[in-house]
């Protein structure tokens, strides 16, 4: 599939324009189709790599195959395309190929070989880039070994079409609703997670989606996300999304409204934002009709922030508080597994975490114009446990960024974020302490 759609790709580009003192005679010459003419091509893309160095205990999951310091690198390299045809319609391309190795990839494998059960019931620990659930499958591994592994695949892949104030648009593409800064659970597409640090690109995903207006202070969105089983492969409604959101802004106060059909749950939702004094304030609060769960009807979500920026000793600060509560979690990590709705959101790559309480705080400084300072703390309010992220990122030129920073879970044994036990186990979730070192190169 990600051959076809690549040779795609290549036909609805253009062709580069040469100019040649020994041209064919006109005569000969083909003519190029009118509306070339005025087609409008744009390149870009980057180059990520990344080091990381982890520590992890031999009472984590790790430990039969080897814990202790794991050392790791990753490449990721993407070029984007954005072809106008027309004044109103356009397509874009976003190819993505991606090399990862080291030593938590080989422990993986070796944990794989050795208990090949325990480790696809934990699956959702590990980031996946397969398309299983997609539409169409636009990633395919060019090599996997025990220790490394190199794929290749196609995150955006649409065609949109803007008559006047409505926007279609139609392929692998990402949409962002909600309000969170780390917490979202309007987001019903591949959110970030709450501990991701990078945020440029949102994974895409396959969909339809329309924009348009309603009224001078009003639009909706409308998005429709086939998805395939990835038990049987065949693309059914109760695996999909049905999604609608109207945002409502009549004042000093904006709304959102979100009706979904999501997967087999019906999901509402109402979102608000605004200003007091030199603060940004957000909220957005989710119900969920479960349909298949026999113990509860449904479940509540909700994250509210607060944000503001300011100057302190000729220093630009910025900073945020976010609370998030989710009434799918259960107060005791190892009772996650039990809970099948939690563990079928956590497959699905939609929710990251087990409990229910949580605040997030987060404080940036601009120690000089080139280089900022980070930190992010995200703590359990029912149980001594969390995750801080200190970082430093530097804009060492124009088009070269370094990020140099750390993971560092706190809690203890049998929490959340230092790691949980497994049931029927007697090993504990992996949680390291991670330093990390990146350095991206656009173009």
């Amino acid at each position: 599939m990600i051959r076809s759609a690549l040779l795609l790709v290549l036909l609805l580009l253009p062709g580069p324009h040469f100019s040649h003192a020994a041209a064919a005679p006109s005569s000969t010459r083909s003519k190029s189709p009118s509306w070339m003419a005025s087609v409008d091509t744009r390149w870009g893309g980057h180059l990520k790599l990344r080091g990381t160095a982890s520590h992890t205990s031999y009472g984590s999951l790790y430990g039969p195959v080897g814990a202790g310091t794991f050392v790791d690198g990753a490449l990721e390299g993407r070029i984007t395309n954005r072809t106008f045809f027309h004044d109103d319609v356009y397509g874009e391309a976003h190819y993505e190929i991606l090399i990862s190795g080291g030593d938590t990839q080989n422990a993986q494998t070796d944990l794989g070989r050795r208990f090949p059960g325990l480790s696809s019931e934990l699956g959702f620990l590990t980031p996946q880039t397969e398309d299983d659930r997609r539409f169409l499958d636009l990633t395919h591994p060019l090599r996997e070994r025990d220790d490394h592994r190199i794929v290749h695949r196609l995150d955006r892949l649409f065609l949109a079409w803007t008559p006047g104030p409505v926007v279609i648009r139609v392929g692998r593409q990402a949409v962002t609703w909600g309000n969170g800064l780390l917490f979202n659970p309007m987001d019903l597409v591949n959110p970030f997670a709450p501990t991701d640090i990078e945020r440029e690109y949102k994974m895409g995903d396959d969909m339809a989606a329309i924009r348009f207006p309603l009224a001078k202070a009003a639009e909706a969105q409308v998005i429709y996300v086939p998805r395939r089983s990835p038990e049987t492969g065949d693309a059914t409604w109760d695996q999909s999304s049905l999604a609608a959101k109207v945002h409502l802004a009549p004042g000093p106060v904006e709304l959102d409204l979100l009706a979904a059909c999501h997967y087999e749950d019906t999901v509402i939702g109402v979102g608000a934002t605004g200003y007091a004094g030199g603060a940004a304030w957000r909220m957005d609060a989710t119900w969920t009709f479960l349909d298949r769960d026999e113990e509860r009807n449904g479940y509540l979500s909700l994250v509210a922030n607060v944000d503001y920026s300011w100057v302190w000793g000729e220093k630009n600060l910025y900073g945020f508080l976010e609370f998030f509560y989710s009434g799918l979690g259960e107060s005791e990590p190892a009772e996650a597994l039990q809970n099948g709705p939690l563990v079928d959101s956590l497959q699905r790559g939609e929710r990251f975490t087990l409990g229910r309480a949580y605040l997030a705080g987060h404080l940036q400084v601009e120690i000089h114009p080139l280089v900022n300072l980070l930190l992010t703390v995200i703590h359990r309010l029912n149980e001594p446990s969390g995750l801080i992220q200190p970082r430093a990122v530097w804009d060492v030129s124009r088009n070269v960024q370094l990020t140099l920073g750390a993971s560092i879970p706190y809690g203890g044994s049998g929490t959340e974020f230092d790691g949980w036990p497994i049931p029927g186990t007697p090993w504990l979730t992996p949680a390291p302490e991670q330093a990390f070192l990146w350095m991206a190169y656009y173009f």
